[in-house]
């Protein structure tokens, strides 16, 4: 199911009178996510031996992209594919954030579904994606930010820089049409999975997780953002 089908039931969604939300407070902006996997009788090779027999979920935040792992609310099992909102603090409307996730701690189905939902995303949030391509700035005298993304190449590179000056790109039709890019989608993709996995040097659009030494946070998605005047929570 796509993300641009999905409801937002959880916009309505609030904790009942009396239920425990007892969780630590988790650092995630996300306010929804969307599922990869659901473990009704809980997830066995959980670092958390108390979610290894209750319902949990791995998801993915929808707008700054933190994997994490989420407790459904009692009584409201959860389907993959659907967004969500979570609360990472307990006070927050949604299904409780129980930890941050790396990628390495997805299950196979979270892992094979990741790319298909954030391809869902990202085509959801085209205007956003798309403005990367116009405002993308060098790093330094030998690196684009542009080269970040996989399939890019100094050709390439050079072919975007020219067609931007001339107009700016407005879809990933005309990224596609203008550029030697033949699928403008799947690269933005593909640099986010790579981002998530945690080895690179440079993040464009995902807050490293864990941290690690002598990564370069750029932080564009804000930027985009801002840019675009994009402003709904997911």
């Amino acid at each position: 199911m796509g993300v641009s089908k999905l409801g937002d039931r959880g916009c309505m969604l609030v904790r009942p009178r009396g239920q425990s939300r007892r969780h630590r407070h988790v650092r995630v902006r996300d306010e929804f996510a969307i599922v990869l996997d659901y473990m009704p009788f809980g997830n066995p090779y959980d670092r958390h031996v108390q979610h290894r027999s209750r319902p949990v979920a791995q998801a993915l935040g929808t707008k700054f992209f933190a994997l994490v792992e989420i407790l459904p609310l009692k009584n409201m099992p959860l389907n993959i594919g659907e967004r969500v909102p979570i609360a990472p603090q307990p006070e927050l409307p949604g299904h409780p954030v129980a930890d941050r996730l790396s990628y390495n701690e997805l299950s196979s189905v979270a892992k094979t579904n990741l790319a298909k939902f954030l391809r869902d995303i990202v085509i959801e949030k085209e205007k956003v994606f798309v403005e990367f391509f116009n405002v993308a700035k060098p790093i330094n005298i030998r690196l684009h930010s542009l080269e970040l993304l996989p399939g890019i190449g100094k050709k390439t590179l050079k072919i975007i820089l020219e067609e931007r000056k001339k107009k700016s790109f407005e879809s990933f039709e005309e990224i596609q049409a203008r550029t030697r890019i033949n699928d403008p989608v799947k690269l933005i993709v593909d640099r986010i999975i790579l981002e998530l996995q945690g080895q690179e040097k440079y993040y464009i659009f995902v807050e490293p997780y864990p941290d690690s030494p002598g990564f370069v946070k750029l932080n564009y998605l804000d930027y985009l953002y801002k840019l675009t005047n994009y402003d709904k929570p997911w």
